[in-house]
């Protein structure tokens, strides 16, 4: 899976979106107001979507694009419609 994804923009990526949250925890300590923690949990969540964009973007690019040109169209096809369902609930 590594091969079909750009796994240093993840790392950086998650590494950001670990700190958000970090904050988040700090903020309800030092009674932040709840605004404040709501804008910061959306950022969060945002930056968590945009990181399933690009894990779901490279799975197409290489995964199903492989999958389609070497083995079982109609699998890889279902597969990644699965994938798609699973992404969307985000």
């Amino acid at each position: 899976m590594k091969q079909c994804m750009d796994s240093d923009n993840i790392h950086r990526r998650m590494k950001k979106i670990i700190g958000q949250l970090n904050a988040v925890d700090r903020m309800v300590d030092e009674d932040v107001p709840c605004e404040d923690i709501i804008m910061q949990i959306n950022a969060a969540k945002s930056a968590l979507h945009k990181v399933g964009q690009i894990v779901l973007e490279g799975h197409l690019h290489h995964c199903v694009k492989e999958g389609i040109e070497h083995g079982d169209a109609d699998k890889t096809i279902e597969d990644f419609a699965k994938a798609i369902e699973y992404f969307s609930r985000m």
